[in-house]
């Protein structure tokens, strides 16, 4: 048992000891499907607080010989799997972190040789038969127990990408290169690693890193595919846990949902732990993240990103193109290269299927909030958001005339001269003047209700709070909008709700640009 080679089960031991921990272990079943196949080396890359190093920690505890975990994963879904004994603790496993080692090194620049000099020592003491002599690489030391004993090593890395995204010096990350390049592409090595399991936040560098890693199975936060349950919440988890301590899963979706893949619904791991332990709703992504990262890209003003970024704050999706960005700090050519490093850093969710972006959830959009805030470009957009708890607050008062005006303010900012007529432009300013509304009620579009389709519904997921029925015409009137909600009885998709509804007609004006609005209130006695 060492800190690297065949690490032992404490830090697995402590995540189960919280109390709050969701079990991940049917993650263990996948990557035994790997083991000691043609395809066995897996790099997986997600979102920091998105529990990689959890995951690692908990592959270790599973494959480590450095352990004996049996009791530890009794209960656990893993424990009834048909093949949990065969491969319980029957590794030489060789566990880093690199961002660990990156950020404790003090001479960075020899990283690479301190490291791997840390690692022999301790395979040397494991394997004193071994001939591996005083400088020996880490890939040879392997392949010398391997050709001498028969003995098979699991390689879980931890934050592999740290070495780009800290844009590390040139002869530092190509030693790295060659690092990899020992480890993992030598046909020689091969049968002596019975799996690989690399994890970071960038997938791999598709230039200089890419010829040393392109053997390896990449599940990305684009496409995890049979890894999806894993690398995050799922709803089933997340309604569990509001059931367990008392809070309620709606709220807690519009905070920390969002992300969705292959048929499932990806909630933010460590917030919804957090949430459950705070007992409040709240955005716990700035305290380990920084709004920065967002505030540096979409200032960079490619053609186009302004009018995107406002329409995903209004709560849209927009095209992105996925496939061009070279996973590296120094790629950045268009909007799609920074839409989609900003997927990677989970500050966007993206639909596979229909190959568009949006933010996620009110947690995150608070985060893009505080990075217009700082940016001049979009200082209009800060003062509608800014102004949209007013608007509500004059909405459910029923002042018809403050929201007609906002929405012109609204209107004018989501959209270009060529576009201001759009109806979908119309739909993006009633979005992004309403974005406070987000805190508190769940908004559908386009829902089916009564004889036709509501163009907007707001359902409040808090106490107090009307519900709110929005129609949208052009060039007509706002009474006309008003009676269509009610000749085809859109309220009655809410006949289960017990509070108020607010019937909300706006009509706008292509001609005048402006907008009007009409409002009534439906009172719900029962």
């Amino acid at each position: 048992m060492g800190i690297y080679l065949n690490p032992d089960n404490d830090n697995f031991k402590l995540t189960l000891a919280t109390g709050e921990y969701v079990d991940k272990t049917g993650m263990i079943s996948v990557t035994n499907s790997f083991i000691d196949k043609a395809n066995n080396y897996v790099c997986m890359s997600r979102p920091r607080r998105f529990g990689k190093t959890i995951a690692g920690n908990m592959l270790a505890a599973y494959y480590s010989k450095g352990c004996d975990s049996k009791d530890l994963f009794a209960g656990l879904k893993i424990s009834d799997d048909d093949g949990f004994s065969a491969k319980l603790n029957k590794y030489n496993v060789i566990q880093i972190d690199m961002n660990s080692e990156y950020q404790n090194t003090l001479d960075k620049e020899d990283l690479i040789r301190i490291l791997s000099a840390k690692i022999v020592r301790e395979i040397r003491k494991e394997f004193p038969k071994a001939d591996i002599d005083d400088g020996c690489s880490l890939a040879d030391a392997i392949l010398q127990v391997y050709s001498t004993a028969k003995e098979k090593f699991i390689i879980i890395m931890d934050e592999y990408d740290v070495l780009v995204r800290e844009q590390v010096s040139t002869s530092l990350f190509n030693t790295y290169l060659g690092f990899l390049n020992g480890l993992f592409k030598s046909n020689t090595l091969r049968p002596a690693i019975a799996l690989a399991y690399l994890t970071g936040i960038l997938p791999i560098v598709r230039d200089k890193v890419q010829s040393k890693l392109n053997n390896f199975r990449e599940y990305t936060f684009l496409d995890a595919k049979e890894f999806t349950p894993y690398i995050g919440f799922t709803e089933d988890e997340v309604k569990k846990l509001c059931v367990e301590h008392g809070m309620d899963f709606e709220e807690c979706s519009s905070w920390y949902d969002g992300y969705h893949q292959n048929g499932y619904e990806i909630y933010n791991p460590e917030s919804v732990i957090c949430c459950m332990h705070d007992r409040r709703y709240e955005g716990y992504w700035g305290k380990t993240s920084s709004y920065q990262v967002i505030s540096e890209r979409i200032g960079q003003n490619y053609e186009g990103i302004r009018e995107d970024v406002v329409r995903m704050l209004a709560g849209e999706s927009v095209d992105v193109n996925v496939t061009r960005f070279l996973n590296t700090l120094d790629s950045f050519h268009t909007k799609n290269d920074v839409f989609t490093f900003l997927i990677h850093l989970g500050y966007l969710s993206y639909d596979y299927d229909e190959k568009t972006c949006r933010i996620p959830n009110g947690e995150v959009r608070q985060e893009w909030m505080n990075a217009i805030e700082t940016d001049d470009e979009y200082s209009t957009t800060d003062s509608i958001i800014k102004a949209s708890k007013q608007l509500l607050t004059e909405t459910i008062n029923g002042n018809e005339e403050a929201v007609a005006k906002a929405l012109d303010i609204s209107h004018i900012n989501v959209t270009s001269n060529r576009s201001y007529n759009n109806e979908d432009a119309l739909q993006s300013a009633i979005y992004l003047a309403y974005i406070y509304a987000l805190n508190k009620y769940s908004v559908i579009k386009e829902m089916t209700a009564g004889k036709g389709f509501a163009d907007v519904v707001f359902i409040p997921f808090t106490q107090g709070m009307p519900a709110m029925i929005i129609e949208l015409k052009k060039n007509k009137s706002a009474d006309s909008a008003l009676d269509q909600i009610k000749e085809k009885k859109y309220f009655m998709s809410l006949e289960h709700y017990q509070g108020d509804i607010l019937f909300v007609g706006i009509n706008y004006d292509e001609d005048k640009k402006t907008h009007e609005c009409k409002i009534e209130r439906l009172k719900n006695n029962r």
